[in-house]
């Protein structure tokens, strides 16, 4: 699979505004954006007026950022959720929040959507009791994710956990800190995403 190996708050500065990318360091002093709020490389303070065609990619380069999904498997969600019911832009969007990494994160056992997914790659969690190491496992209603009794003593989810104690869960959601766990009440809804997705933009350039 394709992997982005350089900088990542070069793709914050690109898009021209937080992705959220690197955890606590995006609400620090230390964020690039907070820093140097123009896009990197050599002629980056020159910002030339976009076209029809360059905001519709721009809006698809970031949602991929956000969620870490390459080309071909964002493509894949593209055509899953043209094939369901109900506006294609909104079922994108439920897609990516289902994948595994992106609901550890949510959950606050991970500090970035990077971090969550290597955890779930090195087999910290399970799903209604299987070990699932997938970060791509798209969750369902119901589905119960907890950490791995033998990984309860995991210092990166620990910090995570006391850290986010205080982050809000989404509707979508349940957490029990005590057993380390979260249950899928329902798939989420588009107003439950908070992140700064016009997802229409992205239906109109696939449509092309």
């Amino acid at each position: 699979m394709a992997r982005y190996i350089d900088e990542q708050c070069r793709r914050c500065r690109r898009e021209g505004q937080k992705l959220f990318l690197k955890g606590d360091r995006c609400y620090s002093d230390k964020c690039s954006i907070a820093r140097r709020n123009y896009a990197p490389g050599q002629h980056g303070q020159k910002r030339a007026k976009l076209s029809e065609y360059g905001t519709q990619l721009r809006e698809k380069q970031k949602t991929k950022s956000y969620y870490g999904v390459g080309e071909k498997q964002f493509r894949k969600y593209f055509e899953m959720a043209s094939n369901k019911k109900g506006i294609t832009g909104e079922n994108l969007l439920q897609i990516l929040e289902s994948r595994l990494d992106n609901v550890v994160y949510r959950l606050g056992f991970g500090a970035s959507r990077a971090q969550a997914r290597q955890l779930v790659n090195h087999g910290q969690f399970e799903v209604n009791g299987k070990k699932v190491n997938i970060p791509s496992y798209l969750v369902k209603a119901g589905d119960v994710i907890t950490v791995r009794e033998n990984k309860k003593d995991n210092g990166a989810i620990k910090v995570n956990v006391e850290q986010n104690a205080t982050r809000p869960v989404p509707a979508w959601l349940e957490k029990d800190n005590e057993k380390l766990s979260g249950k899928v009440i329902r798939l989420s809804a588009r107003e439950d995403i908070d992140l700064p997705i016009e997802e229409h933009l992205i239906v109109e350039l696939y449509s092309k």
